[in-house]
């Protein structure tokens, strides 16, 4: 794990970027060039050059800093010509240098990994910067006069001169109307993300040097492009299975590298990808020896008590896979100093968008000595997919008696078949009209930006969207925003404690693979996600295997206790000073919804904490 940071026009602004990443390690390296005029940085956890995430090769001309993680090693050492004795020692900071120098701008095409890198080619004169394909390494940046600058943070970015730091109304709005996410935009204007599966190209414009007054050219180019990925030749349903399950155990083992005995931990839902995920890590570490990993769960402690009849069904799953592989877990309940604490952080900020719950896991983790914690996050979009989409196409394509036989192993009525098939394709966005409609022009209830802010940005909610087919539906919810939004947060809410996510079920090999299945893999008679289910049969205990439920009482009722609890400290908070972003909330419904009665009556902890984490108070 790493932060990294540079300039482009004023390296004089390195030391105070990297102060702003303080918390992301005490180790921390500088490299500049050009009288100043460039200037790259990095802090880490690590120790020593041979980990270093910045790396200076001075005969090729290249200087880089990234925070990476590199999968498939192997065969990208035998692809760039690493003799097999230095492969155990090059890091992954040279082999992208070393990808550089083979396939220039089309090496992120090469890179299997998560990763954010920013590279300086002397000779070319152009600093090229990339991530990975899924956003799971954050990178910021922005254009300021007759300069470049880029960080892991927003708050490293902000710390460069001539950065605005005027808001960006639209992205705010977004964020307080519909926790919406996007792939580009932060709450500042002048602060970008590079998108996934992006690279940017910065370079002089013509007849310019660097350092001069005329500013560099911006260029930025999508590598990663899912929509053309090919179909994947026919084969038995246990062939695809075992090809699914053997990429899943290759996108945990390569994510263990690097982690010593008693570093590793994962998250335990109870679900199908988390409970997967967990599997898997427990039985790798027991194939090296290594005794199995603590898993962290979102329910709460029950100490000596039987959980509550509506409770027990959560309880029950997370036990199933914890006796299956000897596990351990590791329970948490929110309380209302973790309500208040939350509220405390600066929500223009990525990563105190964590939900309470998982704050609770990093500070267990952190306790029990855990650097790496793995999570089943991103499954359900593509690899583990419910098949979403799949009767829109039967029914598109003519296909009416193989839908009919769909519908009939679901026990579908013709009302639940009428909205959930025909109208999305009538008009995607009917329910958030209607919604607009009854309200005359003011956003739903259960959203809290201010009336003034929603007219002014035009942006209203919706929720909407014309999912035709498996593939489509898949591609719109990874292109949807909301899988970077949550690994941009936990990466920097986990940076503060020294702790690293990864996600196994967004490897790029898993994706891709998913993508070229038949629709029919997703779901099969009344089975949605039938492939993960079918591939995990030897993985997971029955009652997880087939469950279908996702209600979690357990998990959200003592949230929601801890949310009244902490009402009228914060009631109290709010009338003893306005805070200054005020007039971009709907402070009146939001006093409203902090009434006990009325929240319990139709409780959304969501909106709130949003709310309240963007208030500065």
């Amino acid at each position: 794990m790493a932060a990294i940071c540079g300039t482009w026009g004023g390296a004089e602004a390195l030391p105070a970027l990297l102060a702003a990443l303080a918390d992301c390690g005490a180790t921390q390296r500088a490299w500049t060039h050009g009288e100043r005029a460039l200037g790259l940085g990095c802090r880490s956890a690590q120790r020593g050059a041979s980990t270093a995430p910045l790396h200076v090769d001075e005969a090729a001309g290249l200087a880089l800093v990234a925070d990476a993680r590199l999968d498939d090693r192997d065969a990208l050492c035998e692809t760039l010509g690493v003799p097999p004795a230095r492969r155990t020692l090059v890091t992954d900071v040279e082999l992208i240098g070393l990808a550089w120098r083979c396939w220039g701008e089309d090496c992120p095409r090469r890179l299997l990994g998560d990763y954010a890198f920013a590279l300086w080619d002397g000779r070319r004169r152009v600093l090229f910067c990339a991530r990975d394909h899924i956003g799971a390494r954050p990178f910021y940046y922005a254009a300021p006069r007759h300069g470049f600058v880029f960080a892991s943070t927003v708050a490293a970015v902000l710390a460069a001169p001539d950065v605005s730091r005027q808001w960006n109304e639209d992205a705010v709005a977004m964020f307080l109307g519909s926790s919406a996410a996007s792939d580009a935009q932060t709450f500042f204007r002048a602060v970008r993300k590079l998108p996934p599966g992006h690279s940017l190209t910065v370079e002089c414009a013509p007849g310019c040097e660097m350092g001069e007054t005329a500013s560099p050219r911006l260029r930025i180019e999508r590598y990663w492009r899912p929509e053309h990925i090919p179909l994947a030749p026919a084969a038995s349903d246990d062939v695809y299975a075992e090809q699914l399950l053997e990429l899943l155990r290759q996108a945990v083992r390569d994510r263990l590298r690097g982690y010593g005995p008693g570093e590793v931990g994962a998250h335990l839902s109870g679900g199908l990808d988390s409970s997967s995920v967990a599997v898997l890590v427990a039985r790798q570490l027991r194939d090296w020896g290594r005794p199995p990993p603590p898993v962290f769960t979102w329910l709460p402690s029950l100490g000596d008590a039987p959980p509550k009849p509506e409770h027990a069904a959560e309880y029950a799953l997370v036990d199933a896979v914890c006796q299956q592989e000897g596990l351990s877990p590791r329970y948490g309940v929110p309380s209302v100093r973790d309500v208040l604490d939350m509220r405390r952080q600066d929500g223009a900020l990525p990563g105190v968008h964590v939900h309470i719950n998982e704050a609770i896991v990093q500070r267990h983790a952190v306790d029990a000595g855990v650097r790496l914690l793995l999570s089943g996050w991103g499954g359900d979009e593509c690899v583990s997919f419910n098949g979403q989409g799949h009767w829109q196409h039967l029914l598109l394509h003519g296909q009416w008696r193989r839908l009919a036989a769909e519908c009939r192993a679901q026990e579908s009525t013709a009302l639940r078949f009428l909205a959930n098939v025909v109208v999305p394709l009538l008009h995607p966005d009917l329910r958030w009209t209607l919604r607009r409609l009854s309200g005359r022009g003011r956003p739903p209830r259960r959203w809290l930006v201010a009336p003034a802010l929603a007219r002014r940005t035009g942006s209203l909610p919706r929720g909407g969207f014309r999912a035709v087919g498996v593939r489509s539906t898949q591609l719109q919810r990874l292109r949807a925003g909301h899988l970077g939004w949550r690994m941009e947060g936990w990466a920097a809410g986990g940076a503060r404690h020294g702790l690293e996510y990864a996600y196994p079920l967004l490897d790029r090999r898993l994706l891709e693979f998913a993508l070229g299945l038949p629709p029919e893999q997703f779901r099969r008679g009344k089975w949605g996600r039938w492939l993960f289910r079918h591939a995990t049969r030897t993985v997971l205990p029955p009652a997880v295997r087939w469950n279908t439920s996702k209600v979690d009482p357990a998990r959200s009722e003592p949230l929601i206790d801890a949310l009244v609890e902490a009402f009228p400290t914060i009631r109290r908070l709010l009338a003893a000073r306005t805070p200054s972003r005020a007039h971009y909330v709907d402070m009146p419904r939001l006093l409203e919804r902090l009434d006990a009665a009325s929240f319990r009556a139709r409780p959304e902890p969501g909106p709130i904490m949003r709310a309240l984490q963007f208030l500065d108070f």
